[in-house]
């Protein structure tokens, strides 16, 4: 087999008529691009997760008209609607009856069935959008190929069923000249419920098919020519890095930058495939190369940025000099499948700060009463809200002289929260107040990249 790409374009790359045929321009124009995972159209998730939760008739009306919308805003356009509309109306359908049920009763499987008629959509009318151009494009329904457990919201796949899966599915219409359109962010479990990866698990899709595809890279194109060396947002002398390793990427992923979901680099780390990030409204402007051992590997390469964490304060005397004080901690946050992020101690105290990803998971929801009664019955338990984690993401790190007072210089004027120094080559993160977030990157990125 000669060259094969998987290309994955994400919610605003179909967000509308126009996103979508640049998308089209991009896959066209390329003949190594074999595979194409989209996610839904930009908004479309938000509303779905939205009446997944369960809401009022009048608001659950005022969604599906507007999940409708968004998709026959694309349907009109296109030279034969009548193509794909019945098929989009089926899947409408499916969502009010959905709906309704959630409106009754949630959970977590009725969510994750839900929420996947976004991805179901958009390939739906994207692959019309190809054939109108005599393209050899053909709709594939991914949760024939990415088997996975049924932890709904943040399912992980099975790599060995996932890899006969596309072998008996994809692999036939690659090698039959056909282009696979499929759905980034779902799969299935063994009882043939539908899962999702959790938000941003597009990537994810895209780099598994890859890896069970022998594919030569993954190309992940989306609203931005790249990755930059903070948000241009908050600091608009940002810069893009031409090429950056796999670690790199995956803490700055991990940290909060938005680019690349952290799961995504997973395969592509085992496989050592190589991960483009270009803008599908300007590919000619370039993009951004992750790989195993670029050159050069600066001190600094970037700042990530991830608001609203929870700070959970555990202290106990009876830590002092004792055994077990962690582990039963952990075990509690195990049993109730929550995931440590950050954590600094001292001797009688823990500071851990929270990952809060899932399809639908708020902080809210995660902090029950029962986690916290438990946690009571070892130690004091203090929750702090209104944080945001700072992480300056670099290379040897842990190693060099000099790099603690550039940043404490740095962070003087702030209230810093925690600091995890130390435990990695790659990062330092910090905790400050959300007020201070945007502050804290400008001065930090005007000391170490300006």
């Amino acid at each position: 087999m000669s060259h094969l790409s998987v290309a994955k374009f994400g919610g605003t790359s179909v967000a509308n008529f126009d996103a979508m045929t640049a998308c089209a321009n991009i896959v066209t124009a390329d003949p190594n691009t074999r595979v194409v995972v989209l996610s839904a159209s930009a908004g479309v998730t938000n509303f779905l997760v939205e009446l997944a939760n369960g809401c009022e008739t009048a608001r659950r009306e005022e969604i599906l008209s507007a999940v409708r919308t968004i998709q026959y805003n694309i349907i009109d356009k296109l030279q034969h609607p009548e193509a794909v509309s019945n098929e989009i109306d089926a899947l409408l359908a499916h969502i009010t009856a959905l709906a309704e049920s959630a409106s009754l009763a949630t959970s977590a499987a009725l969510t994750d069935e839900l929420i996947c008629h976004g991805e179901m959509m958009s390939t739906k009318i994207f692959t019309q959008l190809l054939k109108e151009r005599d393209f050899p494009a053909v709709w594939v329904d991914v949760r024939d190929v990415v088997a996975t457990n049924n932890h709904y919201g943040k399912a992980a796949p099975n790599d060995e069923k996932t890899q006969a899966q596309s072998d008996a599915v994809i692999k036939p219409l690659i090698d039959d000249g056909k282009v696979v359109i499929t759905q980034g962010f779902i799969g299935r479990d063994d009882e043939g419920k539908t899962t999702t990866l959790g938000r941003g698990g597009s990537d994810y899709s895209a780099a598994l098919l890859a890896e069970v595809l022998n594919a030569n890279d993954v190309l992940i194109w989306t609203d931005v020519p790249g990755i930059y060396t903070t948000d241009p947002r908050v600091v608009p002398a940002a810069q893009r890095i031409d090429t950056m390793s796999f670690n790199e990427a995956a803490e700055m992923a991990t940290f909060g930058a938005k680019v690349l979901h952290p799961a995504t680099l997973l395969p592509a780390v085992r496989s050592n495939i190589p991960v483009y990030v270009g803008s599908s409204k300007a590919p000619e402007q370039g993009g951004t190369w992750v790989t195993r051992d670029p050159q050069p590997r600066p001190t600094f390469r970037a700042l990530a940025l991830r608001r609203n964490q929870i700070l959970l304060t555990l202290s106990s005397l009876s830590m002092l000099h004792a055994q077990g004080f962690l582990a039963n901690v952990f075990g509690i946050l195990a049993k109730h499948k929550i995931s440590v992020d950050v954590i600094t101690t001292s001797e009688v105290s823990v500071a851990i700060t929270l990952d809060k990803t899932g399809s639908a998971s708020s902080g809210a929801d995660m902090l029950s009463e029962a986690l916290l009664d438990e946690l009571r019955q070892y130690c004091n338990v203090k929750v702090e809200t209104d944080l945001a984690l700072v992480a300056i993401i670099g290379n040897n790190l842990d190693s060099q002289a000099g790099i603690a007072k550039q940043l404490f210089t740095t962070f003087a004027p702030y209230n810093v929260r925690l600091i995890s120094y130390g435990a990695s080559k790659n990062n330092v993160c910090t905790l400050v107040q959300n007020s201070e977030a945007d502050d804290v990157i400008r001065a930090l990125h005007l000391a170490l990249f300006e």
